[in-house]
């Protein structure tokens, strides 16, 4: 398997001194492929913040920073493999950015005791951090996000959508399936009718799908794609003139490559969002300063501001800020994966924190705990405009139902505790 290795540059000076140890990011990164246009841009922003933390700052810490970057291709597999092939680097933690690879990895990343974060994806019940110990989901898992969607329609409608119509296109895998049990829940409490429609990889193919929304009329549907998918749902939803405000995808459903290939047909069109959009943060005058115009960016520096280069960067900034907890509570710079752990369990995002590393506002304020894993669970929604081409958030946070979700992750986690064997912490 051939791997590629993108080391962040730390300057002469620490290149002539005595080697020392460095803070190692592996990046799964997705290059190639029908996902690469979501996978390019977060892997360039998680890349870029941390080629930023190096130039500008040397490094957390005093200690520099160092991306393995190991093409995955989204394909479970490939994950794995790399995976094995750059754990023994020293990684901090894994961000594979596929539910399909993470369910792979949690028993990996268990037994080799190296932290896994799936922001915004992966396995759901994770979040019960009394089970899994080494998986953190914050600031918002699928689950959350698919009680937000349902919250803000119940806002949308005064706080009833009682025999309302709400289909789900998803994609036909881990990640796709991950909100029904959710949705089915929530439509038991709320009264709505809920159809789930499957769409198989890689999704190019729909039209029987939307014939299907065209000919039963639901009242909203909601998406869970990725990639190529996105653009064909959209593309094929305004073909049979389906409300656009009222078809509202996951975060992940919800970049500019989703709605610029549908052009005018795109607008009106909603997605949750698990942080701020835009390039209007002061983080981005410094990534243009430090890291493009320096000629150090990890692609063609174009795609600064935008939601998936914006969604790598932010969970860079996490991991940094997990790197700086640990390094306060061990008392080292040099950390271990097992103090990252540590640091990520006592992670704490005030609104000082997003201040001071040029993101105010950005996203949520949180904390994280041994039980809680997931964090606070908040989501906005953004609509698209098709004139101005760029997203505009519609809502301030909003929260899910834990009522529903709460029950779910006990349940689900409990399951995996007995077939694995694992016996709760935290007590």
């Amino acid at each position: 398997m051939k791997m590629k290795i993108a080391t962040l540059a730390v300057g002469a000076v620490m290149a002539a001194a005595p080697a020392m140890a460095d803070l190692v990011f592996p990046s799964l990164s997705y290059r190639t492929g029908p996902y690469a246009a979501g996978g390019i841009p977060f892997a360039d922003g998680y890349a870029d913040y941390f080629t930023l933390l190096n130039e500008r700052d040397g490094g957390i810490g005093g200690v520099p920073t160092r991306l393995v970057e190991c093409e995955t291709g989204y394909n479970t597999e490939k994950g794995v493999e790399c995976y094995e092939a750059t754990k023994g680097e020293g990684s901090l933690v894994y961000q594979p950015l596929s539910t399909g690879i993470t369910y792979q990895l949690i028993p990996k990343t268990a037994a080799d005791g190296i932290p896994l974060h799936t922001m915004g994806y992966g396995r759901t019940s994770a979040a019960n951090g009394k089970v899994f110990g080494n998986v953190f989901n914050y600031p918002a898992n699928y689950w959350d996000g698919a009680s937000i969607a349902v919250n803000h329609l119940l806002d949308l409608n005064g706080g009833d959508i009682g025999g309302k119509k709400i289909s789900l296109v998803y994609h036909n895998s881990a990640y796709g399936k991950e909100p029904i049990r959710t949705l089915e829940e929530l439509s038991k409490k709320h009264g709505f009718d809920f159809k789930a429609i499957p769409v198989d990889h890689p999704g190019q193919e729909q039209k029987s799908q939307w014939l299907q929304i065209r000919r039963e009329r639901p009242d909203y549907v909601l998406m869970w794609g990725w990639g190529v998918m996105n653009q064909v749902a959209i593309q094929e939803a305004a073909n049979i003139r389906f409300p656009m405000e009222n078809f509202i995808g996951i975060w992940w459903s919800g970049s500019e490559n989703d709605v610029l290939p549908a052009g005018d047909g795109a607008n009106g069109y909603k997605s949750l969002a698990l942080h701020g959009t835009g390039s209007n943060y002061p983080i981005y005058t410094d990534i243009q300063k430090f890291v493009v115009d320096a000629g150090k960016a990890a692609g063609a520096g174009d795609q600064i501001g935008t939601v998936l280069y914006s969604r790598g960067m932010y969970a860079a900034m996490l991991a940094a800020e997990a790197v700086k907890k640990a390094q306060a509570i061990h008392g080292t710079g040099d950390i271990t994966p097992a103090q990252m752990r540590d640091g990520m369990e006592a992670l704490e995002i005030s609104a000082e924190t997003l201040e001071a590393n040029g993101m105010p506002g950005f996203g949520p304020e949180f904390s994280v705990s041994c039980e809680n894993h997931g964090g606070p669970g908040l989501g906005m929604v953004q609509q698209w405009d098709a004139s101005a081409q760029s997203w505009s958030l519609i809502t301030d946070f909003i929260g899910s139902d834990k009522d529903v979700i709460g029950p779910l992750i006990a349940e689900d986690s409990a399951a995996f505790a007995a077939e694995n064997n694992i016996s709760e912490r935290c007590n």
